[in-house]
């Protein structure tokens, strides 16, 4: 490997400043989603400057590779899904997806079982819309209120609810997230499925487990509309995913259901229809943009030495398998506590986990699922995330006084550093390259 040029770090050092330091500004001074004021597009131009001012040739040699790094092919097709996937996800809620779920959650959940209940309804929305954020926004509510009727600690009601939707986040096939993890890794997006559920599914069980047991009963509002065929996409795009048919195809269909129950329901038309497409890929624009410009911006660092000096380094504490899983979950636990943003996380640091992995025969299944899990991790835990901003604007409490309350997020930080000890699951490829894993 290359020796490197620390130098050529530079840019990226200033992008996270930028970012972290905008986000500690605007928290002191008491503002609101303090560490979303500065958007990271705006922070990653000023970092492709610098590497445009630190990195060596000519105006056009150094365009060259920029515009190469943007228009990589992995580059592309992570920004095409991230277009589908936000067109789906605002399809399907205009419809009525998210309250149909919701309310069939809850109408099926027994009194005593309030909590895990509705941990287990904000893992499935957020599985199957793919969105912590929308997860948090449409169930949060209802479990503050839920929590008001039946005198539970709101605390608690609101803990659960943010625990599941990044269970989904991580997990969902559609989410950014995984998104980024596949394709900046290599890997199918169902066989990252199968080696992060094997790894999650233990940290809900002991979550679900702990609040049957120190749980309390209460009340669940009677009378909840819900219409089953309004799920039918959520589901629809589940297992067409799981039975590995091409993540565009996924998506399209998913999208088509949702518009042909839409319109047969009367919840939009024709043009609604096209308009709320429109909506999901617009709402996707900044972390479009934001890959577009990371693309670029490594490919600048890339070729000054910036990431062979920082895989040296990071190499020269590597000794084993294990290390280099450490490695790659270090990598974007740092990234995440510093951009407050587990997709941007992964973009970031995803090219350098790619090949810290390649090069110490780390799986690109298990590296896309480190990268994921321990983004999510940190992402449902800092008090600064949108999550945690999200979820006590909307309940009403400080971040802080939720944060004891995140059972499944420091559950599953466990679960994932037993999984690197242990070397769980054991996984190893089909001769038609699928999944085989053991427990």
């Amino acid at each position: 490997m290359k020796k490197g040029n620390p130098v050529a770090l530079l840019p990226l050092v200033v992008f996270l400043v930028l970012f972290l330091g905008s986000g500690l500004y605007f928290n002191a001074k008491g503002v609101e989603f303090a560490f979303y004021q500065l958007p990271a597009p705006v922070a990653a131009v000023v970092g492709i400057i610098v590497a445009f001012i630190v990195c060596k040739g000519t105006m056009d040699e150094k365009m060259d590779t920029f515009v190469a790094g943007v228009g990589e092919s992995n580059i592309i097709i992570m920004c095409l899904i991230y277009l589908l996937a936000g067109g789906f996800s605002a399809v399907a809620s205009a419809m009525g997806g998210v309250d149909s779920t919701v309310n069939f959650g809850l109408s099926v959940i027994p009194p005593r079982l309030i909590l895990p209940g509705l941990f287990i309804i904000a893992a499935f929305v957020a599985t199957a819309m793919g969105t912590s954020m929308g997860t948090i926004g449409a169930v949060a509510p209802i479990a503050v209120d839920m929590a008001l009727k039946a005198q539970l600690p709101v605390a608690l009601a609101v803990g659960a609810v943010v625990g599941g939707a990044m269970f989904g986040d991580n997990l969902s096939m559609i989410s950014d997230t995984t998104i980024a993890a596949t394709r900046t890794q290599g890997c199918e997006m169902r066989d990252k499925f199968i080696m992060n559920f094997l790894i999650a599914l233990p940290a809900a069980i002991v979550t679900i487990v702990i609040m049957t047991i120190f749980g309390v009963s209460g009340k669940i509002p009677a009378d909840l509309e819900y219409s089953f065929i309004r799920i039918i996409p959520y589901i629809s795009v589940l297992v067409l995913a799981l039975a590995g048919m091409n993540v565009f195809l996924v998506l399209i269909i998913g999208t088509a259901l949702s518009g042909a129950i839409g319109l047969a329901e009367g919840s939009f038309t024709l043009i609604g229809y096209s308009q709320k497409i429109y909506e999901g890929f617009t709402s996707m624009q900044e972390i479009f943009i934001l890959s577009l410009l990371i693309g670029g911006l490594a490919a600048l660092i890339s070729k000054a030495g910036g990431i062979d000096y920082l895989l040296n380094f990071i190499s020269s504490k590597i000794k084993s398998v294990k290390g280099a899983e450490l490695g790659i979950a270090a990598l974007v636990s740092v990234a995440d506590v510093c951009t407050a943003n587990n997709t941007v996380a992964i973009v970031i640091t995803g090219p350098m986990a790619k090949q810290i992995a390649d090069e110490n025969g780390v799986d690109p299944r298990r590296s896309a699922s480190m990268l994921d899990i321990f983004s999510c991790v940190w992402q449902g835990i800092i008090p600064y995330g949108a999550q945690m901003l999200l979820a006590g604007q909307l309940s009403g409490l400080s971040p802080i006084e939720i944060m004891p309350t995140l059972y499944y997020p420091y559950f599953l930080a466990v679960m994932a550093l037993l999984a690197i000890a242990f070397g769980f699951p054991k996984v190893k490829a089909k001769a038609n390259n699928k999944v085989e894993a053991a427990i």
